[in-house]
């Protein structure tokens, strides 16, 4: 059993914490937001994760798990620990580390023990170097046996906790290779290839892999356009393309683009760093513009399907950026609300979790309790999240409550010849320019 401290309980630390409490380890998590930290000794959860719940309930009562706001208290005899704090967006895209600052400088004023310091949150490279001297400063002369190591995540929102068991690889940075060996003896009964590498690598591995990974979508959204105005399926072509070896099917589905805590954030941070250092980043601008640019293309279709949009009631299915989460940063949803509202519409919506988040900084939009009561009197319908409740609704009742039947599909969930046979206007991404309806 390794003691550890996880210094943040959003969806990285939280879900880092249970899980390593799950493989036996002494974990205690802390959060400077009093408030979050109640609710989890009360036994609710902040975010909503599938299974996470559970996860933190059996570790608590089996005395492997503990939340507190005292750095003093989560520090106290830890082996490890984890910075798994926010690093939000600035102005021109760089990360803020200010909460990467406050933990290496706690740290620093109260630990003095030999101490391997886990940066888990997604940093610009060069931060474990910077947070090592940050420490060293802090000490003000004052010697302490610590090391720095970069340990990137990998975990997706909505399947965070089968990630973490079951992952494709753990990434670690170091500049002490016994450090790094001694965190990587934490994953051993994961049984899953450990990379060992230097500090600026595991960095740059992980800011590598979600552009890559944002770059696959925004390159089948652009394949997307091309095909409507050609009269093509994309996806079939996606299928086709994916059954290429050297392809893989990964993240070739067209729709509204990404979104989230990661991608938008990840790509403008490496962007940022590029041309801070005098690279001209032009692949990635691309991807960046042709995701912004598929929320604008599903208005231009409603106004161009209604002709105008201004006092028209528009329905939106989904507002968390994927499905199985209740995220709504950067979610593609609330950019498309956002559109259709200063357009003059009026904006009705429904999701399973993520209406309590998009409520609080949407004061206008229209909450419904089903995906009926969106369609009730609507002009047109979105599909913005996937969420396997919308896979199989009753579209011939959805057809009769709707005012004007115009249906945008923008994951390309339902099938097209299914719709237009019940007599709607549907429009999907990609997938020809035929619209149907009566």
């Amino acid at each position: 059993m390794s003691k550890i401290c996880v210094i943040g309980t959003g969806y990285v630390g939280l879900v880092t914490g249970a899980c390593f409490a799950d493989l036996g380890n002494s974990v205690t998590c802390l959060d400077v937001d009093e408030n979050r930290i109640n609710k989890l000794k009360a036994g609710i959860m902040p975010i909503y994760e599938p299974g996470l719940e559970q996860l933190v309930e059996q570790n608590v009562h089996a005395g492997r798990l503990t939340f507190t706001t005292s750095y003093s208290e989560a520090l106290k005899d830890a082996e490890f620990a984890f910075i798994a704090v926010g690093t939000p967006s600035g102005v021109d895209g760089e990360a803020d580390l200010q909460y990467v600052r406050q933990a290496a400088e706690s740290i620093a004023d109260l630990v003095e023990w030999p101490i391997i310091v886990v940066n888990k949150s997604t940093v610009p490279v060069g931060t474990g170097d910077w947070v090592a001297d940050v420490i060293t400063r802090r000490r003000n002369g004052r010697p302490l046996e610590f090391s720095v190591v970069s340990n990137p995540e990998f975990l997706r929102e909505g399947s965070a906790i089968n990630d973490f068991m079951y992952p494709d690889r753990v990434v670690l940075g170091s500049m002490h290779a016994e450090a790094a060996e001694k965190v990587a003896r934490l994953y051993l009964s994961l049984r899953c290839p450990i990379m060992i590498t230097d500090l600026r690598t595991a960095e740059m591995i992980k800011y590598a892999s979600n552009a890559f990974l944002a770059t696959r979508i925004s390159f089948i959204n652009e394949i997307a356009t091309i095909c409507e105005e050609l009269g093509a399926d994309v996806r079939e072509v996606a299928r086709g393309m994916g059954l290429d070896k050297r392809i893989g099917p990964s993240f070739l589905d067209a729709g509204l683009g990404w979104g989230g805590s990661c991608f938008p954030k990840d790509v403008k941070a490496l962007a940022h760093m590029a041309v801070l250092h005098g690279s001209h980043p032009q692949l990635l601008q691309a991807v960046m513009d042709i995701n912004r640019n598929q929320r604008r293309r599903v208005v231009v279709k409603l106004r161009r399907a209604l002709g105008t949009l201004d006092q028209k009631v528009i329905g939106v299915l989904g507002l968390s950026f994927k499905p199985n989460t209740d995220d709504i940063r950067e979610a593609p949803a609330l950019e498309v609300i956002h559109l259709l509202e200063n357009e003059g519409a009026t904006v009705r919506a429904y999701d399973p979790q993520a209406m309590p988040n998009a409520a609080a900084v949407l004061p206008r939009l229209q909450l419904c309790q089903t995906p009926y009561e969106v369609a009730e009197g609507a002009d047109a319908l979105v599909l913005a999240t996937e969420w396997n409740e919308f896979k199989q609704l009753d579209f011939e009742r959805i057809y009769r409550v709707m005012r004007t039947p115009v249906i945008m599909d923008a994951r390309n969930l339902w099938e097209p010849d299914q719709m237009r046979r019940i007599g709607f206007t549907y429009f999907a991404i990609g997938r020809g320019n035929q619209t149907g309806g009566r």
